[in-house]
C-alpha cells in the first residue's frame, strides 16, 4: 500500500510563489546583465569612433600643408586639389558616422591620387617639406588603419550583441542600434595602384 503524505494547500502555495518569484529574479538578473553588455558595447563603439576621429583630424589638419606644397610644383592638377579641399570640408562637417565614413573614403583615395601624382614631379619628390609631410600622413595613414580595425571590432561585437537571442530583445525594448562599419565603399579602392618610377 502506497502511503501519500499530505501537504497542506498553504505549504504547497508558499513553494510556487517562492520558485515563481526566485525566476522572476533570475531573469531579471539575466535582463540587467545583458542591458549592461549591450551598453558597454555601445559605449566601446563609440570610444572607437572617438579614436578614429582623432586622427582624422590630423589628417584635415596635415591636408592643407600638403596641398599649399604641391600647387606650386603641380599647378595644372588644379582639379584634384579643390576635390581634395572640398572632400575635406565634407568630411569635418558631416554629421554621422555613415556620412562621414562615406566622405572618407572618397578623401582617402583623392589623396592616394595625389601620392601617386607626386611620383610624376621629382622636384616636389625631393623637397624636404614634402617628404616631411608625406612621411607625417603614411604615420597617420597607419593610425587610422589600426583605429578602424579598433573600430569596426567594436562595431561587430555590438552587432552580434543585438542580433542574438534574447539580447535582441532587449536591445530592440530599449532602442540600441547597430553600428556601421568603416569599409572600402568602391570597387576602384580594392584595386592595387600602379606606379610607374
Amino acid at each position: 500500500m502506497i502511503e501519500y503524505s499530505y501537504l497542506p494547500p498553504t505549504y504547497l502555495n508558499m513553494t510556487i510563489l517562492t520558485i515563481i518569484g526566485l525566476l522572476l529574479l533570475l531573469l531579471l538578473i539575466c535582463a540587467v546583465m545583458i542591458y549592461n553588455q549591450l551598453v558597454k558595447k555601445k559605449n566601446l563603439m563609440k570610444e572607437g569612433w572617438s579614436g578614429i576621429d582623432v586622427y582624422l583630424k590630423k589628417r584635415y589638419d596635415l591636408i592643407p600643408n600638403l596641398i599649399e606644397t604641391v600647387k606650386g610644383y603641380a599647378t595644372h592638377e588644379q582639379q584634384l586639389m579643390e576635390n581634395i579641399t572640398r572632400l575635406r570640408s565634407t568630411a569635418i562637417q558631416s554629421s554621422t558616422n555613415q556620412e562621414k565614413i562615406v566622405a572618407e573614403n572618397g578623401l582617402s583615395q583623392s589623396i592616394g591620387q595625389l601620392m601617386i601624382l607626386a611620383e610624376n614631379y621629382p622636384d616636389l619628390k625631393a623637397n624636404t617639406n614634402f617628404q616631411q609631410l608625406q612621411s607625417q600622413l603614411e604615420t597617420i595613414e597607419s593610425e587610422i588603419e589600426m583605429s578602424r580595425r579598433y573600430y569596426n571590432g567594436t562595431v561587430r561585437e555590438n552587432n552580434i550583441l543585438i542580433e542574438s537571442f534574447p539580447s535582441n530583445l532587449l536591445a530592440n525594448a530599449f532602442n540600441f542600434q547597430q553600428g556601421a562599419f568603416f569599409e572600402i565603399q568602391h570597387q576602384e579602392e580594392r584595386e592595387n595602384k600602379n606606379i610607374s618610377f
